[in-house]
């Protein structure tokens, strides 16, 4: 009875899982039991919502390095270049953090926290950088041991989470890998938009 029940198991196993292109047509059978699904819903909720708080704190730390610096700037041949790439850099990772936000399905008090969090950081970056302007040096020890810590943390954080966490969820999904269109489309304009935030080091 327990070799029968194995088989029977494995087999329920098999027939709930299409693949290749039946998986793509939806010609599979799935009898997947409501608790399965329930549980699927919950792993899903909480990996949105531990990747809209680690996103967070990479984007905060980016925020406030670069609030700093523009903070710091006196020049303004070198504060116009800091303000476009402020501006380019703050909407994209707001949409991105707003997407992840919306996907967590936080309570209302705790979206309204986290996006006062990511617009006040980078105005409190330059409100520092304004007060030690005068006695501050980019060029010290401190300084560049300070600005290279948060430049690798937010770096690490970001590029983690935006390949991982961000494009794999959606390049891995199931209408893209069944759409040899989108799947160009995406691609190019994947890498459109990564040359154009690189192009921004020009200014910058």
């Amino acid at each position: 009875m327990h070799i029968v029940g194995m088989h029977a198991h494995a087999a329920h196993h098999r027939h709930s899982h299409p693949h290749g292109q039946d998986a793509c047509e939806g010609q599979g059978h799935s009898h997947a039991h409501d608790h399965d699904s329930g549980d699927d819903d919950d792993d899903n909720g909480v990996r949105h919502v531990v990747v809209s708080q680690i996103l967070e704190l990479g984007i905060v730390s980016h925020s406030v390095i670069i609030g700093l610096s523009l903070g710091v700037s006196q020049s303004p041949c070198t504060i116009r270049p800091l303000i476009a790439a402020l501006s380019f850099h703050q909407f994209f990772e707001g949409f991105a953090l707003g997407g992840c936000i919306s996907q967590a399905q936080f309570k209302t008090l705790s979206a309204t926290v986290m996006a006062c969090f990511f617009a006040m950081t980078t105005p409190i970056g330059i409100g520092i950088g304004t007060a030690i302007a005068s006695s501050y040096n980019s060029y010290s020890p401190v300084g560049l041991i300070t600005e290279g810590i948060l430049d690798c943390l937010s770096a690490g954080i970001l590029v983690y989470m935006a390949l991982v966490d961000l494009i794999a969820a959606d390049f891995l999904s199931k209408r893209m890998s069944c759409n040899f269109r989108l799947q160009v489309v995406s691609y190019f304009m994947l890498f459109l938009g990564a040359g154009m935030m690189a192009s921004l080091a020009i200014w910058a």
